[in-house]
């Protein structure tokens, strides 16, 4: 077990008990030597986690210490920061920055030695980037599909063909080189996928659908397993 991770166990093997816990019983409990552990007492406290005891009597923790909104283990927060470089990929500008802003709560909520490991983990996100689509604004679509908003869009297909509808917004799909919305089209009268490279232009309504985007998007994955007509 990484450092990091067995601070964070500490902490909440200490959380958890009603009474004071000796080193050697953490120590079981993580399989790590009772030196480790008192390394680690010693570690936390200097961060000011509010351990109180001593070697040969045990440790408890002062009552209403929390941990940090944003505390994860070594293999998770991999997980969420690699995701975040893969964002990174795409063309939407808006998550784009949301990605940065949330690796700066990361930064600032994880303990010294997990930042540390973290953000020099040899984890990348390789290939071009999907170019920002000139006539989508993601945004736009992303609080539409919240908000279950009626968009009119010009859309232009693959043969060159443009067409005007209304189109009610349930979901986008992220490929590496392009985005798709994914939404019911009033002008065809069923759900139609629409590249956003190949928007032209998109204009929010009045009109809504609320209440009734959940029922489209299951529609949308029911339809997945169903062999095509």
């Amino acid at each position: 077990m990484r450092k990091a991770s067995r601070l964070f166990e500490i902490i909440q093997i200490l959380k958890l008990s009603r009474r004071v816990v000796t080193a050697s019983e953490i120590a079981e409990k993580l399989e790590v030597t009772v030196r480790s552990i008192y390394r680690d007492i010693a570690a936390l406290q200097a961060m000011r986690v509010p351990i109180e005891g001593e070697r040969g009597l045990g440790y408890i923790l002062r009552p209403g210490f929390d941990l940090p909104p944003l505390m994860f283990e070594h293999e998770e927060a991999e997980a969420i920061l690699l995701g975040l470089a893969l964002l990174d990929r795409t063309g939407d500008a808006d998550l784009k920055h949301a990605a940065l802003r949330v690796r700066g709560k990361i930064a600032s909520a994880v303990p010294d030695p997990l930042r540390h490991d973290l953000f020099s983990a040899p984890l990348y996100a390789w290939g071009q980037p999907a170019p920002a689509p000139e006539g989508a604004d993601m945004a736009m679509l992303r609080r539409a599909i919240r908000d279950e908003q009626v968009l009119d869009m010009r859309y232009r297909s693959e043969d060159g063909q443009e067409t005007e509808r209304g189109v009610r917004p349930i979901a986008l799909i992220y490929y590496s080189g392009w985005m798709t919305l994914v939404g019911w089209c009033e002008l065809r009268a069923a759900i139609r996928n629409f590249r956003t490279d190949r928007i032209m232009t998109l204009t929010s309504t009045e009109r809504r659908f609320r209440g009734d985007g959940d029922r489209l998007r299951r529609l949308w994955v029911d339809s997945w397993d169903k062999p095509p007509a």
